[in-house]
């Protein structure tokens, strides 16, 4: 009773930072591509949190969320990892992991698990794109590459990104 008391009292606190820290001055519009990252006091506390609810998933995966916005990557991929132990059907958990392996010079793995989330849902959409991204600038497996983003176009054809992954695959099937 006691330990869950904790849990939701610390889960409180630390989410209270973020959605302080997300909060963008008015009439200022967020950078894009910036995360919100966790000072190292926060990220000791979601250390803490993990580690005293070991069983609970949502606290690796807020723990690997934070380190992966700290461009801690390697210590994210171990959080996620722990995560995925007790809820491996989370794509979303998955798709984030691979972006760290990845980022941790580790492509090949980061194509498997962008694989495996893609088996658990194929219509997941970071999914898709970040399998593409991987395959075409860090495997140079052009073929490949293209079909992934064939398929984020047709599950988003309007999408942000749209017209730059367009163009990305015109020049993947050009030889370029």
């Amino acid at each position: 009773m006691k330990r869950t008391f904790l849990f939701a009292a610390l889960v409180l606190v630390v989410s209270a930072g973020c959605t302080q820290q997300r909060e963008e001055p008015k009439g200022q519009a967020p950078v894009p591509g910036t995360a919100m990252t966790k000072s190292p006091d926060e990220i000791r506390q979601l250390e803490q949190l993990a580690k005293q609810a070991p069983t609970n998933a949502e606290a690796w995966t807020m723990l690997g969320n934070a380190l992966m916005d700290s461009r801690r990557f390697a210590e994210a991929v171990d959080a996620y990892q722990k995560s995925l132990t007790l809820d491996p059907q989370n794509v979303n958990v998955r798709v984030d992991m691979g972006t760290c392996l990845k980022n941790s010079g580790k492509p090949q793995q980061a194509v498997e698990e962008y694989k495996k989330a893609l088996k658990i849902d194929p219509n997941h959409l970071n999914a898709n794109r970040n399998l593409g991204v991987v395959l075409a600038y860090d495997l140079n497996d052009k073929k490949a590459a293209a079909k992934a983003f064939e398929r984020y176009l047709e599950l988003a054809p309007t999408a942000a990104d749209a017209p730059e992954i367009r163009q990305l695959l015109q020049n993947l099937k050009a030889g370029k």
